[in-house]
């Protein structure tokens, strides 16, 4: 039995050397065919590039922009630097502009009118006082706080030189109309202090001030 195997596997071995030389074979040309394949298609891009690069160049040259060409994905876009054209400076002064002076229109009323109907663009008997002094602070005032220096500015009485000019009669008949809570307030020192804050004499006022405060002695 032992020596019809050895027959057996003396005649089955050049026949696997053969077979396997054949699949060495097969396999080296399949790894030629794939290697000269990917070999060709880096010759190709290469090629590629080197063309595109080459016409870029001469239109470089030319002064030509450059032909378009489609950003790769797998890069950050990057734009190309470009150059702002500057303006050609101008020698020449440049004309002054007069800036356009605007003029408000203004309303003549006649002198001679009757009633209040009779000025244009006046639709009612009261209107906004028109303040032609300094406004002053009237509170300085012994006896005026903030509600009453409303009342008086309200009839446009707004500095000193005004309120020393004012009737103590007028001022009683404001403080009448602006309620009871204001009949019991006693103007009558008030266009005197008035007129001496309006001429500076500070210290006078503020001596008459003191003994307003103190009030009557017995």
């Amino acid at each position: 039995m032992i020596p019809t195997l050895v027959q057996s596997l003396s005649q089955n071995i050049p026949i696997a050397v053969l077979e396997a030389v054949a699949l060495m074979t097969f396999v080296a040309g399949i790894g030629w065919i794939l290697g000269r394949r990917s070999m060709n298609h880096q010759i190709d891009t290469v090629q590629m590039e080197i063309a595109t690069k080459q016409v870029e160049l001469d239109m470089c040259r030319e002064g030509k922009p450059k032909p378009f060409k489609k950003p790769d994905a797998s890069k950050p876009f990057m734009p190309d630097p470009f150059l702002v054209p500057q303006a050609e400076k101008n020698t020449e002064p440049e004309p002054l502009v007069e800036p356009e002076v605007l003029v408000e229109p203004t309303i003549e009323i006649p002198l001679d009118i009757a009633t209040f109907d009779a000025i244009p663009g006046l639709t009612s008997a009261i209107a906004a006082p028109v303040f032609l002094d300094e406004p002053d602070d009237l509170k300085i005032i012994e006896g005026i706080g903030p509600k009453i220096e409303q009342i008086l500015n309200t009839d446009g009485i707004i500095s000193f030189k005004g309120l020393a000019s004012t009737s103590v009669e007028h001022i009683r008949e404001l403080l009448q109309n602006a309620g009871t809570r204001y009949e019991l307030k006693d103007p009558s020192t008030w266009p005197e202090q008035a007129q001496l804050a309006a001429e500076g004499r500070w210290v006078e006022l503020k001596e008459w001030q003191d003994e307003l405060s103190r009030g009557p002695q017995s």
